[in-house]
């Protein structure tokens, strides 16, 4: 028995739980791990495992579960905890997850993302908590250049100069564009963290799972995270009435969220294409590459947009398209690149 496993035997034999049946459950790109408790007095629960010694930390995930359950939404209540090891115990939210069952079901794809969207009106309508960092421009920049940090050099020489380049012009139309850090964003809403939940009412038919990174950000930021997926395809007809309908309802003006979406999602894919290659590269996890070419392609969609037009020969002069051989060049050096 590992010594981690003996930290959550004793955390569990605290609680109620002890004698449960313990299952492995998915876990996602972190170092947290999750088990599936379940005990035919009790019911069911979710053990969640976030070890200090690798950089987790289980404050900020209980921060923003009581803000969420505070405003009336589908967070999993926390049964206990144990903050110095990195244990929680959490409400069972069920095996909804809305991607499952849109696979299952594609019929469901509107009417389950009305639902996310529902959930993000309820929250925007609230000031977030004052504490949490902001998503600023300049940080939004920073995460933006991970592509030249580690999508570029996997495929070809660093490029320091279009880096800067970039990443000077980048804030500068974040600046103009999308300085509004006015909500909470919980930066991964999509279709592998939400949970169906029809027995509830409202905005809290939508289990929120994965939020511990939660920032103050623009109201657009989430939007990006559910209608462009880096994990499924969101049809265009379906990404589009989803948009028109949170702008309905929240009474912002058309053209001026639009560009900021697109602008953010810019942000966000770029991000993303350096974690995945950096998840491989460092981390050893191949299976992020296979998802590259999604990204890729909503990145040159969004780049398409005439707000991104000051940076996109930035991006597409320095930023080599993720053809089969060069994805087979990332894996070929998957896990070789330096920790730290």
């Amino acid at each position: 028995m590992t010594n981690r496993n003996a930290k959550a035997d004793a955390f569990l034999a605290s609680t109620q739980w002890a004698d449960a049946h313990r299952a492995p459950l998915a876990g996602d790109a972190s170092n947290r791990k999750y088990e599936r408790l379940t005990d035919d007095a009790l019911g069911g629960a979710v053990l969640m495992d976030a070890p200090p010694e690798k950089g987790e930390d289980v404050r900020p995930f209980i921060a923003i579960d009581k803000h969420l359950t505070g405003l009336g939404l589908s967070a999993p209540r926390i049964l206990a905890q144990d903050i110095q090891n990195g244990f929680l115990l959490l409400e069972d939210l069920g095996d909804g997850l809305f991607a499952r069952l849109m696979e299952q079901d594609p019929s469901l794809e509107s009417s389950l993302y009305t639902a996310a969207i529902d959930v993000l009106t309820a929250l925007h309508k609230v000031s977030p908590p004052a504490n949490l960092p902001a998503y600023s421009p300049s940080v939004m920049t920073e995460m933006a250049v991970l592509a030249w940090r580690w999508y570029l050099p996997a495929t070809a020489e660093e490029n320091r100069p279009a880096e800067e380049s970039f990443g000077k012009a980048f804030q500068a139309v974040l600046e103009s564009s999308a300085n509004d850090q006015s909500v909470l964003i919980l930066r991964d809403y999509h279709a592998e963290n939400l949970l169906w939940l029809p027995a509830r009412n409202g905005a809290a038919r939508v289990g929120l799972l994965d939020f511990q990174d939660a920032m103050r950000g623009h109201p657009a930021y989430d939007l990006v995270s559910l209608l462009q997926d880096a994990r499924r395809d969101v049809p265009p007809h379906v990404e589009a009435k989803i948009l028109d309908q949170y702008i309905a309802q929240t009474g912002r003006d058309a053209d001026t969220f639009k560009a900021a979406y697109h602008l953010l999602g810019v942000q966000r894919n770029l991000r993303i294409l350096g974690v995945f290659a950096r998840l491989c590269l460092r981390d050893g996890k191949q299976s992020y590459v296979d998802l590259i070419p999604r990204v890729w392609g909503l990145l040159m969609r969004d780049l398409a947009h005439p707000a991104l037009a000051p940076v996109r020969d930035l991006v597409t002069g320095s930023l080599p398209e993720p053809t089969p051989d060069l994805l087979k060049r990332i894996k070929d050096q998957c896990a070789t690149f330096p920790k730290g």
